[in-house]
């Protein structure tokens, strides 16, 4: 039975959240970037709970969510970073060319490493006396701190190395739009965000 009800519960989770982060950034293309955080978290939850040789329990589930929406949160803010640094760029007259656009993104992303390198020593810090603890529920609480502590490793180092480089690739592609000569007898086409 509860498996059963894991097979709604996390697709309505993830469904739910990917519907608040449309809300937030109004954009399909930011939504999907942001749920990028979600697969590289899911990589260390699931290698840490294959390593301590845990089942995929309920405990361990309830865990995935949560990384899921914490992780979600943090590519927000990620994202967030690299879109002011962008349109700061933009508005001071420096975006020319995409080498212009690696360095508003690099300059974004620098100012993310420390606040998400805190938020994951806070998380591991908070979960840590749980992954060694005993006694009365211990068992359970662990099923559920494990994929969290995993999770938030391989998110922080994927969320600061390869969202930088995604959003690389999607905001160089309008630049080298803006930058093409129109083809002779066509109007050029003005670049979109």
């Amino acid at each position: 039975r509860a498996q059963q009800r894991l097979m709604i519960v996390v697709p309505l989770t993830l469904l739910i959240i990917i519907l608040i982060i449309y809300l937030n950034t109004r954009s399909a293309i930011k939504t999907a970037i942001v749920m990028l955080a979600v697969p590289f978290s899911l990589v260390g939850a699931f290698a840490v709970v294959h390593w301590l040789g845990y089942n995929m329990s309920v405990a361990v589930w309830v865990g995935i969510i949560a990384l899921a929406g914490l992780d979600a949160e943090t590519g927000v803010v990620m994202l967030l970073y690299l879109d002011i640094a962008h349109a700061q760029w933009i508005k001071d007259g420096k975006m020319r060319n995409v080498t212009d656009l690696r360095d508003a993104i690099y300059h974004g992303a620098v100012k993310r490493v420390r606040p998400k390198a805190m938020t994951a020593c806070v998380i591991i810090a908070g979960l840590a006396p749980i992954l060694w603890s005993h006694g009365a529920g211990a068992d359970v609480m662990k099923r559920i701190a494990t994929p969290m502590v995993g999770g938030v490793v391989t998110s922080t180092l994927m969320e600061l190395l390869v969202y930088p480089a995604i959003y690389y690739l999607w905001r160089s592609r309008a630049i080298h739009r803006q930058n093409q000569p129109p083809e002779p007898g066509l109007p050029a086409i003005p670049a979109s965000n």
